[in-house]
């Protein structure tokens, strides 16, 4: 679960661009390369929702309060669970900041002022665990991770693999791509080797396989 807040000055952005922007926002942060399955991929993207907010007052300390002639600013703030959060941070701020470039530059507005300067600030927060609900109940990121890979295991597992690179393996939860030659995430189960693209997808192969983890 992860909601993509953008704060804007009212008046800047349209209907279309208000949906259009959203879109983009979900598209940047979800990302095209290292990707995991396409039918995961769908699950997240379904567990994402954007907010646009446009604050009555937007006051800054450099500058009186916002004037229509001036450059917007704007804000995105991401919540996502704090065990993804550093992971998140370091594309996130990134393709964010340029997906909102690409909008700017569609409205005749200089898009690398957003690089240049302070223009478009990008928060991600954590949120602790136990405190995301969904289905009435808290949920954890182990939670959510086994939610959006859950029902798509099975076709992972008969995911043709005679394309992949060499030394190259399927993580079983999620199917992505990982190179077991630059991994330490793996897990040997009744005599195959298995990659993970993060502990929580090892964690989760070894919960439902009864395998035990080093402490």
């Amino acid at each position: 679960m992860i909601l993509i807040e953008l704060f804007a000055p009212a008046g800047v952005l349209d209907r279309t661009q208000r949906q259009q922007l959203g879109t983009r926002l979900i598209d940047a942060l979800m990302g095209t390369e290292d990707a995991h399955a396409e039918a995961v991929m769908d699950s997240a993207r379904a567990l994402t929702q954007v907010l646009i907010h446009e604050p009555a007052a937007w006051i800054t300390g450099d500058r009186p309060p916002v004037d229509p002639a001036d450059p917007p600013r704007y804000l995105i703030r991401v919540s996502a669970p704090a065990a993804w959060r550093k992971e998140m941070s370091a594309h996130a701020i990134d393709r964010l900041t340029q997906a909102l470039a690409e909008t700017e530059a569609e409205a005749g507005r200089d898009p690398d002022r957003l690089r240049d300067q302070p223009h478009a600030l990008v928060h991600v927060v954590g949120i602790a665990e136990g405190s995301l609900g969904m289905c009435g109940r808290p949920m954890g990121s182990l939670d959510l991770t086994q939610h959006m890979t859950a029902p798509h295991r099975d076709d992972i597992a008969n995911t043709p693999t005679d394309g992949l690179p060499p030394g190259t393996v399927l993580d079983p939860v999620c199917g992505m791509t990982v190179d077991l030659n630059t991994t330490d995430l793996t897990l040997e189960v009744e005599g195959t080797v298995h990659g993970f693209c993060n502990g929580q997808c090892r964690r989760i192969f070894a919960q439902e396989h009864g395998v035990p983890l080093d402490a």
